[in-house]
């Protein structure tokens, strides 16, 4: 695809449905048969991924794609918990600090169930990824969403309970006593802290103080990596690709993520328009009734049970349909003048393999 050319990463966004995970790993084909090291990253809990790619699993380590190309291909699906474990050990400043994170049951919450845990590490996992250098280009393949902007703006939230100030101000004594502090919680004395015992539990406000301690020095590291993956993405380096389908919810939601991507300074580098329904009048074949009844007679098939009028029909529903989803993309193209669109038509199967994969990426890849 043209339009992704010297890309180092390429998300894929948009609503779920429209086929956005092997959009993503035929992408990452393509790339890997130009001759480039290619990772397909996907963070989509369906597991979508490993049957495009025809394999059993993924895991949250890179998985080679056996395939006779001039590049390489390579794909893994994101693990919450484990990536975040990773991250924790990584940075903490002792093998001590990174336990008593990981230890610790506001943590084990955070890393699994608060909103926005997912896109963060994802974030993290894709600026890992390309700070290693070892792939020249990792295509990211999003959850479905309501709005393209939650994947970029889900990690503030993390952030934000990360370096909650007005605890810091309410725990801030039991913090600077340390652990004799933390004994004081078991019965809170002060005014704000028994109103809040009340409402969260004693053990609540142990687990955050112990949470804030153990984390204590690791803050700023976090949100220098999120400030630098925010610049990554907004870099002419990031191409993001919208995907959806001919259906007109489909297409008003793509022009609402393009539109939201444009308030946050990111431009959509390209769309692709999936299981748009082909014509079947395109080969000049037999339309009518009476060419279908010769056509038959020729190929010596019986005509029953009004085999040639039901042929019709099929042939006439699938000329209208063919005829809508024409308009549909052209009224998606109109309204997205200058950015590049692909069309890729309903394939006869679901895509299981990597020829699957081929057949779609044939379609993404002229200008």
């Amino acid at each position: 695809m043209r339009p992704l050319d010297g890309r180092k990463i390429v998300c894929c966004v948009g609503s779920g449905g429209v086929g956005k995970t092997t959009t993503a790993a035929a992408l990452a084909l393509g790339a890997a048969m130009e001759g480039k090291r290619a990772l397909v990253l996907t963070i989509d809990p369906a597991r979508r991924l490993a049957n495009s790619l025809g394999l059993k699993a993924l895991g949250n380590a890179e998985t080679r794609i056996d395939l006779t190309a001039r590049g390489e291909m390579w794909a893994m699906m994101l693990n919450l918990k484990r990536s975040w474990d990773e991250l924790v050990r990584r940075n903490a400043r002792s093998a001590e600090q990174a336990q008593a994170i990981l230890d610790n049951k506001l943590y084990q919450t955070l890393s699994t169930a608060m909103a926005g845990s997912l896109e963060y590490i994802a974030m993290e996992k894709v600026l890992e990824l390309y700070s290693s250098g070892r792939f020249d280009v990792v295509v990211l393949d999003t959850p479905p969403t309501s709005n393209a902007l939650d994947f970029l703006h889900a990690p503030d939230r993390v952030l934000d309970v990360l370096d909650n100030n007005a605890m810091r101000i309410v725990l801030g004594p039991m913090l600077k006593a340390g652990k004799l502090g933390l004994r004081l919680l078991a019965a809170p004395s002060g005014l704000v802290l028994r109103t809040l015992a009340r409402f969260t539990g004693s053990d609540f406000l142990r687990d955050l103080a112990e949470f804030m301690m153990a984390f204590e020095g690791m803050y700023e590291g976090f949100k220098e990596r999120a400030a630098n993956v925010k610049a990554l993405l907004s870099s002419p380096q990031t191409g993001f690709v919208l995907v959806t389908s001919p259906n007109p919810l489909a297409t008003q939601e793509a022009l609402f993520f393009h539109r939201a991507l444009e308030r946050d300074g990111i431009r959509t580098a390209a769309v692709v328009v999936n299981r748009v329904q082909r014509d079947p009048r395109r080969h000049g074949g037999p339309d009518n009734l009476a060419a279908l009844e010769e056509a038959l007679q020729l190929a010596q098939i019986k005509d029953e049970n009004r085999l040639s009028e039901r042929l019709c029909e099929t042939l006439t529903e699938q000329a209208i349909l063919a005829d809508l989803d024409r308009r549909e993309v052209e009224r998606l193209r109109d309204m997205l003048r200058g950015v590049p669109l692909f069309t890729v038509p309903r394939l006869r199967k679901d895509v299981h393999d990597l020829a699957g994969l081929w057949q779609i990426g044939e379609y993404l890849g002229g200008d």
